[in-house]
């Protein structure tokens, strides 16, 4: 019987300064304090995974460069219970980091990024035939190089990967990274027909259905999310697109089923920084999908976990027991 998630794709070290403001150019800002710790999608995801307790086994799969960084999470991995023994050292190339600037009292972040061994990871590093794990989960997409690659029959490698996992009888699993690109519409529309559930924020669904989720002010256009959503069903997706915001989260299915779910009302006092809340999120809610829960439990569990890793700058060390990340809606409740 399948059991577990493997979760594969970017392996960084975030390096990150909190800061009393984001500066515009050639002015000074304050870094108030600096933390390095886990980043990327693989990494923050499968760590959040064993923080929450998940209670099934993790195995991580990526490129790591031959340095201290690399040995640093493979390390971490196995103090956490993760199986790395899918992570590879990538000789003469520099494990992934990036400079992450939060703004401290918004948990507002920006990214500096050094790719690195993750340009490397490629199809061969992916064989599924032997994995008895139940979940693939695959992130980010538009972040790993040769992935993001399109083949000659215009689907990328990245898809190509998805389809492989499906055909294992894996439940798949991705999500995207948020970058300022024209690249949404060319490189994600492949994948999509072999992903059961796609983590997305309110930015990349729009970029990738056509859809404005935003308006000119920044506001969430909630309605329009909902049809940006359901856009991505009719473009392939199989399961459920999950679109995530910082006020909440909106879940839409194959049969045209549509939830909501506000996020955790923490007060700006608690918040230390937002640059894990994405992962955390996602972490969250697989651990419900793997368990067979209804969506409406996986998202509660997804937003409580989110909200817990705002108590730290870092991506996952904010993040508690699922049991203890579910008391959060009862000490502070839901954003209205």
């Amino acid at each position: 019987m399948k059991n577990g998630i493997l979760v594969g794709g970017n392996w960084i070290i975030d390096q990150v300064k909190v800061i009393d403001a984001f500066p515009e150019e050639e002015k000074l800002v304050n870094i108030l304090t600096e933390y390095s710790s886990n980043g990327g999608s693989a990494y923050n995801i499968l760590k959040g995974m064993a923080k929450l307790k998940a209670g099934f086994p993790l195995y991580g799969l990526g490129l790591v460069g031959d340095d201290d960084r690399g040995d640093y999470i493979i390390k971490e991995c196995k103090d956490l219970g993760i199986d790395a023994s899918r992570i590879q050292k990538a000789p003469n190339t520099a494990t992934s980091y990036t400079d992450v600037m939060t703004v401290k009292g918004t948990g507002k972040r920006t990214f500096f990024h050094q790719r690195g061994a993750n340009a490397m990871l490629d199809m061969a590093h992916f064989d599924f035939s032997s994995s008895t794990a139940k979940v693939f989960h695959l992130g980010y997409l538009l972040l790993l190089d040769k992935l993001d690659l399109v083949e000659t029959d215009g689907e990328t490698r990245a898809a190509k990967v998805l389809k492989s996992a499906k055909e294992n009888g894996l439940i798949t699993s991705a999500d995207i990274v948020s970058e300022k690109s024209d690249r949404f519409k060319e490189l994600i529309p492949s994948s999509l027909k072999y992903i059961d559930y796609l983590f997305v924020n309110e930015f990349e669904a729009g970029m990738i259905s056509g859809i404005q989720t935003v308006d000119d002010k920044g506001e969430i256009l909630l309605n329009y999310c909902y049809k940006a959503a359901a856009e991505l069903i009719r473009m392939g997706v199989n399961k459920w697109v999950i679109l995530h915001f910082p006020s909440g989260v909106i879940a839409v299915d194959h049969e045209g089923r549509t939830l909501f779910q506000a996020s955790i009302d923490l007060p700006e006092d608690k918040i230390e920084g937002a640059v894990g809340a994405g992962d955390a999120f996602a972490a969250g809610v697989l651990i419900g999908v793997h368990h067979n829960k209804e969506m409406n439990t996986c998202l509660e569990l997804g937003v409580c976990a989110a909200a817990s890793s705002l108590f730290a700058a870092t991506s996952s060390d904010g993040i508690t027991s699922s049991e203890e990340c579910l008391l959060l809606k009862q000490l502070y409740g839901f954003r209205k």
